[in-house]
């Protein structure tokens, strides 16, 4: 069986793996405050070219994106995404837990626009009882988003002019950065996102890393007290430098990028080989994600061989699948699932 339903099932990169296997009977301190966390945090620093910025590194992306959040709101306030982002469609609950709700926007590839959170904002202020409402108080997207669709320059941009103008933080989930950053296409580079965002995660779970996610403060105001909030949500862990030798080691060398970029190619040649048979993409996508809706019959026959994540059902006789690559996925995995998507064409 391959699998092809996320791009976090298996480990970590060998490079990581050996270099925690080296460090492993190092006694270091704790909670972050290690030398592998400085210098990991410096290498971030550079490859955003943003030397003020405060890196923390915490244990997973949940954890991140309800510590983010419940930072940055105050107890009136709620977060404004995509109503197919991924704080609103696959955290259980999690936001809604820390006190605060998610304010949705229609979305057909799973961006939003400035003009679209301009116009809540304004219309909010316009309701004479907005005093009853929860307040907008912040805006979250993802690059890529929970569609694999990707930001361009020009719309983030935007974005951030119309968070500043209002007074919004901007806050960007990078937990598939990587890959984003490697897509075709993109013309967004990780300083033009440092630039325009107030704070960042940058994915380590699912591009490379055994686990965890670095997050990164651009705004001084938002700086205080984040470690108090990191310990209280759950998201600091004890042997801190296990995350600082990860993100160290993704970050030299070019393997960030490089298992990105594999895994990208990948999925180009798996768009390509179901376009040429003749099945219709939900979404034009050009990083490690692909959605496409299969016959069932189609489908059943795939699934003997792959594994994929279902998205859904449009009609009784047809399903929408996503098929994911990661920085792990073989060579022979991909050629035998082209085989068989072209086996199984029009």
């Amino acid at each position: 069986m391959y699998r092809f339903a996320c791009d976090y099932q298996e480990g970590c990169h060998p490079r990581i793996l050996k270099a925690l296997t080296q460090t492993n009977f190092e006694q270091t301190v704790g909670y972050g405050c290690d030398p592998y966390c400085e210098k990991a945090r410096e290498i971030l620093r550079r490859a955003a070219n943003a030397p003020d910025a405060d890196v923390h590194f915490l244990v997973g992306g949940t954890q991140s994106n309800t510590t983010v959040i419940a930072a940055l709101l105050r107890p009136h306030q709620g977060v404004l995404s995509a109503e197919t982002g991924h704080i609103n469609a696959h955290e259980t609950g999690a936001i809604e837990s820390t006190g605060h709700k998610v304010l949705t926007l229609p979305s057909v590839d799973g961006k939003i626009t400035a003009k679209q959170v301009e116009e809540y904002v304004n219309a909010h202020y316009a309701d004479g009882s907005h005093e009853h409402i929860v307040q907008p108080g912040m805006v979250y997207i993802s690059h890529p988003t929970e569609n694999g669709t990707l930001y361009t320059k020009q719309e983030l941009f935007d974005l951030s002019r119309v968070c500043r103008a209002y007074h919004l933080p901007l806050f960007m989930d990078g937990a598939r950065l990587a890959y984003a950053l490697a897509a075709g296409g993109n013309d967004l580079s990780f300083e033009d996102i440092a630039a325009k965002c107030d704070i960042v995660s940058v994915g380590g779970t699912k591009c490379g890393a055994l686990f965890g996610e670095a997050v990164m403060i651009f705004r001084p105001q938002y700086k205080a007290d984040f470690r108090y909030l990191i310990k209280q949500r759950g998201g600091m862990l004890a042997k801190g430098r296990l995350l600082g030798i990860q993100f160290l080691t993704l970050f030299s060398d070019g393997l960030y990028t490089e298992i990105a970029e594999k895994a990208d190619r990948q999925a180009d040649k798996i768009r390509d080989a179901l376009r040429k048979s003749g099945f219709p993409l939900l979404y034009e996508t050009t990083a490690n994600q692909i959605f496409v809706t299969l016959p069932n019959t189609i489908l059943d026959f795939l699934n003997q061989k792959y594994a994929f994540e279902t998205w859904g059902k449009p009609d009784a006789d047809n399903t929408t699948i996503r098929i994911c690559t990661s920085w792990a996925t073989e060579e022979e995995a991909v050629r035998e699932l082209i085989d068989s998507i072209k086996a199984a064409g029009v």
